[in-house]
């Protein structure tokens, strides 16, 4: 059983930070690639960063790279996500999973809500006013 809480959402201006964090009660929490996602209203849920069981591999989507970085505190079974110079375009809900569908040999590609085969959490709202 998989249980994520996500939390450090608000409201912000643009140009300011936010950090964002993720618990996830899973075994072996370092078994898995790690993601963060987001929902905006209206929209499909995609993808905004994932980070393999080591940390060393990640990827970002093109909207936001450059300005988030994810990591990960497998000790803690925690996932970040430090967003930067944030946009009204990142107005969005944020969600972090695992992506069931990998292990050790598993990369940051492919990073897809798919993946997280249904282990979601209520998410954490970000709104981005200008």
């Amino acid at each position: 059983q998989v249980h994520v809480e996500e939390t450090g959402g608000g409201s912000v201006q643009a140009g300011e930070s936010l950090t964002l964090s993720c618990t996830i009660s899973i075994d072996t929490f370092d078994y898995y690639s790690m993601g963060w996602f987001r929902q905006a209203s209206g929209k499909a849920r995609e993808a905004v960063a994932c980070i393999s069981w080591t940390g060393d591999d990640t990827y970002y989507a093109d909207s936001v790279k450059g300005r988030f970085t994810i990591s990960r505190d497998n000790a803690k079974t925690t996932l970040y996500l430090q967003m930067n110079g944030v946009e009204s375009e990142d107005t969005a809900m944020y969600y972090c999973a695992p992506d069931l569908t990998s292990g050790y040999t598993g990369g940051a590609w492919p990073c897809k809500p798919d993946n997280a085969q249904g282990a979601w959490g209520q998410g954490t709202l970000v709104t981005v006013s200008s």
